[in-house]
């Protein structure tokens, strides 16, 4: 069973959410909050395994929330759930170390399907989203006061993974990868485990952050 904390200032979008993820025999929604403050109160007393946040919020913001709740060993993972006006802020909090984002008029399937692979995981890096929330943002935002998932260099990686990486931050999945390359879907998961190690990043969602930021891809492309 998959545990969800859903916190959004609109309770109509809660119930939305709530709805939808309670139908499932695989999921269960073990709490709600209305501000990333309450939320971090109640994560205290339930034990939950994904936590779908809104980044505007009252108090305590969706981008603050998702810094302290990443920042807890063994804590739950956070998929962030934004309207992308302003969306600046998901940028932020995928670096504050959310494991993805979508768009709250998502299909339900899809919202579905992110939480299980951040559950399994995975990270959700959509590409109908990816691309155009890091052209339009990744260029000029200004670094958080946390600390930056980018390194200072890529040069622990060999040229082959500098590639893979490239592709991920185009929002290619695996299996776009291996077609692109040439090889097969384990071949790319290797690479990508292997990126994510030796960068010290968290999954798949910060590499798209520290390819951008790094200047391996660009805002208009490389």
């Amino acid at each position: 069973m998959i545990r969800v904390v859903l916190v959004d200032d609109q309770e109509l979008v809660r119930e939305g959410f709530r709805m939808v993820l309670d139908a499932q025999p695989d999921i269960q929604v073990v709490g709600e909050a209305g501000d990333g403050d309450t939320a971090l109160e109640l994560l205290r007393t339930v034990a939950a395994d994904v936590v779908l946040v809104d980044v505007r919020m009252p108090r305590v913001d969706g981008v603050e929330a998702t810094r302290r709740i990443c920042a807890a060993d063994g804590g739950p993972r956070v998929l962030i759930l934004t309207t992308f006006d302003l969306d600046e802020y998901a940028y932020a909090a995928l670096k504050a170390g959310a494991s993805g984002f979508m768009l709250k008029d998502a299909r339900p399937p899809d919202v579905l399907s992110a939480i299980r692979s951040i559950h399994s995981g995975d990270a959700v890096v959509a590409p109908s989203t990816t691309r155009r929330l890091l052209d339009r943002f990744a260029g000029h935002l200004p670094d958080s006061d946390g600390p930056s998932s980018a390194p200072a260099s890529l040069d622990v990686l060999t040229p082959r993974e500098r590639e893979v990486l490239a592709l991920v931050a185009r929002g290619l999945s695996n299996t776009e990868i291996a077609d692109r390359l040439y090889v097969s879907e384990a071949t790319v998961k290797t690479h990508v485990g292997r990126i994510l190690m030796k960068l010290g990043l968290r999954d798949r969602a910060q590499a798209v952050v520290c390819a951008y930021e790094t200047g391996l891809v660009g805002v208009r492309g490389a």
